[in-house]
């Protein structure tokens, strides 16, 4: 399966989104500004990169979340919550029912800024530090054209470093995708994000725990 976008996690969203237009990307709220928790710097196609903030006390919300999403969720979020800046997770791209194979089906519906509305389905399997599943926007959101000052063109690879313990279903899940470049390690963890085309240095002290290499 194919990468759908790789998630960053800070603290501060709104910051976050300065800094990397400061860095040159185009970054767009996921929903209304004040209230996001997401931020995406998208491509033309293929995977995208989106900045992530956790709510208050979500690192302690391990059961109702189980129950909201599914037995998968309460482990994956809580480690989001709990984790320093940087890549935290990944999503590949699946169709319903390998979502239905992988766990609870959770629909969404998030709306944007414009007031315009995306609709989703996504599965958390029960190991926490493989990928989830996500079904592909609706109405697709992928724009015609899209420009980052810093020439970043897209997503071309993931780099994850791979436990032997999740190796197994790490290669299922991301079998007949070409975004994942998966390396033997201590501990599963995203690495780097390729892109393509950047013509500048990023400012580390912007990048809140990303590293983002040319290609």
């Amino acid at each position: 399966m194919n990468c759908s976008h790789v998630l960053l996690k800070v603290d501060d969203l709104h910051q976050a989104v300065r800094d990397f237009r400061k860095l040159g990307f185009t970054v767009d709220y996921a929903s209304a500004g004040r209230k996001a928790r997401q931020a995406h710097i998208w491509f033309s196609s293929g995977p995208i990169v989106e900045l992530l903030s956790t709510p208050p006390g979500a690192s302690l919300m391990t059961v109702p979340l189980n129950l909201a999403f599914g037995r998968g969720a309460g482990a994956r979020m809580t480690r989001w919550a709990r984790a320093g800046e940087g890549f935290c997770d990944a999503a590949v791209l699946a169709g319903r029912e390998e979502l239905r194979r992988a766990g609870r089906v959770v629909n969404w519906k998030r709306t944007k800024p414009d007031g315009s509305t995306t609709a989703f389905a996504f599965t958390y399997p029960r190991n926490d530090r493989t990928p989830f599943l996500v079904t592909p926007y609706d109405p697709p959101q992928h724009p015609a054209n899209v420009a980052h000052a810093n020439g970043a063109e897209r997503v071309s690879r993931v780099l994850v470093d791979v436990a032997p313990t999740e190796r197994a279903e790490f290669d299922r899940i991301t079998a007949g995708g070409g975004d994942f470049e998966l390396r033997d390690a201590d501990v599963t963890e995203i690495r780097a994000v390729v892109l393509p085309g950047l013509n500048r240095p990023l400012d580390p002290a912007l990048l809140h725990g990303a590293v983002f290499l040319p290609c």
